[in-house]
């Protein structure tokens, strides 16, 4: 058997916009409903986990997983600039105490992409006043997170979220994708996230980060892809883990690899294997990322926050993250210090602009009925968990990682 280290936190993760239902304060909502969206469908009840989430916990639990990563949702704490909502501040510290009820370490996340529709009326992240407002949040939610809470993500990938600033609606949330981020939006989302960890640094113990989507960038060797892949880089993925450095962790949400061509990203080839979402099926992402994480944090701790696969076929699953598993084990190996990982996602859930076809859950969830139906994947997931091991023979033959 390949151990973890006593304490490594095994969960799954979700976001409260994907999986909540009806957040009908926020930015996301509008766009959802807007004329002419290239949204696919709606949100609309999502998983109904808003008045679910106990059952949620509990089959999370009951597989032998002992942490659980959820958001909670700015627009329905501060429905109206300034304006508190004591009932739900309430609403997600009961969810702190569910999790311990079921000897789950709750790690929760204060902003996973969505913002109140009055701060995006407001100029989003390009208000000079937004690190402030979201400092003023922080001050709000302490009471969520003041007791019982050992992680908090300030802000949820934020170099996607700079990506996403331009009002572009990306389908994929890959490189090829994507705009190009947003430099003034990345410097904002940067000082929001200080001063968030400054109103966090006066609860004693409590340990904060932001979470990036590390997206294990390989050059095609072409003339001049190397030199592209550099460019490319820094301010899509390696700003953000440079911008780590100090934090008490930082997380690492990994799940496919893009080549960089002298031209930039390319397509993903038509000779693999690709997921729902049309990502390359490729476990060694997870490992690329952390290592990255690691060496470019200057040694912060690593949080793996998200890593999953889209697919139907469940089998696939397993095979994907024992896979990712067995790359993470082989960094841990190698000295770096990893707190856990938090598979994504607990449930099949809202995949933003492709809607609800992409389904990443360890939980299939009918959208009719709301009836939750754990898959293989979560009762394997689970058994690695309670042996807080990995067994020594792999699902399938693992991939090489290619070299640096």
């Amino acid at each position: 058997m390949q151990n973890f280290p006593d304490g490594f936190l095994w969960g799954a993760a979700t976001a409260a916009h994907q999986v909540e239902g009806n957040n009908v304060n926020n930015d996301w909502w509008v766009k959802e409903h807007a004329a002419g969206t290239q949204i696919v469908e709606p949100s609309g009840d999502a998983m109904d986990s808003y008045h679910r989430y106990r059952e949620d916990m509990k089959l999370l639990a009951d597989a032998g997983l002992n942490s659980y990563r959820f958001s909670i949702e700015w627009s329905r704490i501060e429905p109206a600039p300034g304006e508190v909502s004591r009932a739900e501040i309430d609403h997600y510290r009961r969810m702190v105490d569910t999790a311990h009820e079921f000897g789950l370490n709750p790690v929760v996340t204060l902003m996973h992409f969505t913002v109140p529709q009055w701060m995006f009326a407001r100029g989003f992240w390009r208000n000079p006043d937004a690190p402030d407002l979201f400092a003023r949040f922080t001050e709000a939610a302490l009471p969520i997170v003041a007791e019982g809470v050992d992680y908090v993500c300030t802000i949820n990938e934020p170099n996607i979220a700079a990506m996403l600033a331009g009002g572009e609606t990306a389908a994929n949330l890959v490189a090829f994708g994507l705009p190009r981020p947003d430099l003034q939006v990345a410097d904002a989302l940067l000082e929001s996230h200080r001063r968030s960890r400054e109103v966090l640094s006066s609860v004693s113990g409590l340990k904060s980060g932001w979470t990036v989507a590390t997206q294990a960038f390989h050059s095609t060797g072409e003339p001049g892809a190397d030199e592209k892949l550099r460019e490319y880089a820094y301010p899509s993925d390696d700003w953000y883990l440079e911008n780590a450095r100090g934090d008490d962790f930082i997380g690492v949400q990994a799940y496919t690899r893009t080549f960089i061509g002298p031209d930039g990203p390319i397509p993903v080839r038509g000779d693999v294997e690709t997921t729902l979402t049309g990502w390359e099926f490729f476990p060694p992402a997870l490992e690329l990322g952390v290592r990255a994480a690691w060496e470019l944090s200057g040694h912060v701790p690593v949080m793996v926050t998200e890593n999953g696969i889209a697919t139907a076929d469940d089998t696939r699953r397993i095979a994907y993250t024992d896979g990712a598993l067995r790359g993470l084990k082989a960094a841990m190996d190698d000295g770096i210090d990893v707190l856990g990982y938090l598979h994504w996602s607990a449930l099949d859930n809202y995949e933003w602009a492709s809607g609800f076809r992409p389904t990443f859950g360890l939980i299939a969830v009918d959208r009719e009925t709301f009836v939750r139906t754990p898959k293989p994947s979560l009762a394997w997931l689970g058994e690695v968990a309670k042996a807080n091991a990995l067994p020594d023979v792999p699902v399938e033959a693992p991939v090489a990682v290619p070299a640096a």
